[in-house]
Parts: C-alpha cells; sequence; structure tokens
C-alpha cells in the first residue's frame, strides 16, 4: 500500500468501524497532543485505553493507565501509536502478541516506520502513517470545518452547524455546540435590537 496519500475512503472506514482504540504514549498531562487526542477520541464514543508504563496506577479520563499492549484485558481494534518513529517496531511487535490481533495500527503525525508497516499488514492489519486519527475524524466529520480549517473535502452543501449530540457523518455524537451564556447574549443581542 501506498502510505504517502490515503484515501478519505480508507480512513473512513476505520474510523467507522473500529470501536477501541489503545493509545500508546498517552499522558495524562492535559497540555499534551496525546492528552487531546485521548479526550477528543473518548468523547466521540470510542473505548479508549491508555498505555504507558510510566503512568501505571494512575488514570487518564476515569480510563485506567496500563503499561503494555499485553495487560489489556480485552480485544483491541486499533492501536494508536504516539511515540516517535524509532518506537513504532517495538509497539508493532508487541501488537502481534496480542489475540485477537488489533485490526488496524495508527501512527500518529510525524511517526514512519515502513518495515513495521510491512510486517503488521502481512498480519493482516490495515495500517495509517504520519496521521492523527483526532484531526482526521474532525475534518471527514465536518466538524473542524465550523473552526474555519480547509477540510479538503467537497460537498455542495455546508455542513449543519454541530450541536450537542448530533449524529455526525461518521456515526457518532458531536459533544460540541452546548450552550453558554455568551451565546446566549449574543443570540439575545441579535433579535433584540434595544
Amino acid at each position: 500500500m501506498n502510505h504517502d496519500s490515503y484515501d478519505d475512503n480508507y480512513i473512513r472506514g476505520i474510523l467507522n468501524s473500529v470501536k477501541s482504540i489503545a493509545m500508546v504514549g498517552a499522558s495524562p498531562v492535559n497540555v499534551r497532543p496525546s492528552y487531546f487526542a485521548f479526550k477528543y477520541l473518548a468523547q466521540r464514543g470510542y473505548d479508549m485505553i491508555p498505555v504507558n508504563p510510566g503512568h501505571v496506577g494512575k488514570s487518564l479520563l476515569g480510563k485506567p493507565f496500563v503499561a503494555s499492549l499485553l495487560d489489556i484485558d480485552r480485544p483491541v481494534d486499533m492501536v494508536d501509536i504516539f511515540r516517535n518513529s524509532t518506537n513504532i517496531m517495538p509497539a508493532v511487535d508487541e501488537a502481534l502478541k496480542m489475540m485477537p490481533l488489533p485490526k488496524v495500527i495508527w501512527m500518529q503525525l510525524g511517526a514512519r516506520d515502513d518495515a513495521a508497516a510491512e510486517k503488521a499488514e502481512a498480519a493482516g492489519m490495515k495500517v495509517v502513517m504520519n496521521r492523527c486519527p483526532k484531526i482526521e475524524y474532525g475534518r471527514l466529520s465536518s466538524e473542524i470545518s465550523w473552526m474555519g480549517v480547509n477540510s479538503r473535502t467537497l460537498s455542495s452543501k455546508r455542513a449543519p452547524m454541530p450541536t450537542q449530540g448530533m449524529r455526525l457523518s461518521l456515526g457518532r455524537t458531536s459533544v460540541g455546540g452546548g450552550a453558554t451564556s455568551a451565546a446566549d447574549r449574543a443570540a439575545k443581542n441579535r433579535t433584540d435590537p434595544s
């Protein structure tokens, strides 16, 4: 497979089919990119599992950390590797020992290991490299376009403004669109000129 670019249907198919995601390198520090990605995916209904031996005994958004992929007590659909490229092969080797095997190996932005990808694909797994599932989810669900970001997806209709509990194009529920006092004041001022 060509890992220099991915068809949107390939990414969409992965994000629609996986239910559980083990994030290798997850961090409980709320300014780390892995924290934001973990939280975002958990809020979209994915069963998130934080994997980081340095944080065993802690939890991330109520989910207890495990030391390794082999410590997970249930099947995992996708392994999201939030580590640099030199740590990809050990994570893939560990994933290949899981039973049942995960369906997907996903390597975060900046992470690429073609040999590890080839090994995972030979075992029947789908592979994505140098992409973030949080960004891809937002792009393909149209959530990201409401923040002024070009989603690179074409449509003749503008996506509806996300509201709390709205079903998005990826079949999951939005958590955006909650009311705020500022939004309430702005709406009142727009209809009440006094």
